[in-house]
């Protein structure tokens, strides 16, 4: 009876950790050249699985991740950054090619930058992966 009960309280855990993944929250801001235009707070925080993808990758699908791309916009003296969610294949960087409209405006990717965990594309954060691993390691050390 142990052994099940034990056994339902991994699954049970599992499936919570891995159901956070299905609707990845990012921030969504653009900078327009002024470096601290997009503080990171709540009002910038969006839930991807309610935003469709941009018209020239309509056939991508839901969003996998977050994007923060750092690119130059002609009419701008300085880069801007977009923050916002991806959508495509987080390996190959679908996401971050540009609309067609904005290449024949001349825009160029100085950097772009895809991750999969929720707020991943604001300041670095291991506070949400740690409490995990502790509190796996915890569950397990009391099983045990």
């Amino acid at each position: 009876m142990v052994s099940f009960a034990r056994n339902l309280l991994c699954v049970t855990i599992l499936a919570v950790l891995a159901s956070t993944g299905y609707a990845i929250q990012c921030y969504q801001c653009n900078t327009f050249g002024i470096p601290k235009a997009c503080k990171r707070n709540a009002s910038n925080l969006i839930d991807c699985s309610t935003v469709k993808p941009p018209v020239h990758l309509s056939k991508v699908g839901a969003a996998t991740g977050c994007i923060k791309r750092i690119q130059r916009n002609p009419s701008m003296p300085r880069p801007e950054t977009l923050y916002s969610c991806h959508f495509g294949d987080v390996i190959n960087k679908q996401g971050c090619q540009f609309s067609e409209e904005m290449k024949l405006q001349q825009y160029t990717a100085l950097s772009c930058d895809v991750c999969t965990e929720d707020k991943c594309n604001g300041s670095a954060s291991l506070a949400p992966i740690a409490v995990a691993i502790i509190l796996f390691l915890g569950v397990a050390h009391l099983l045990t």
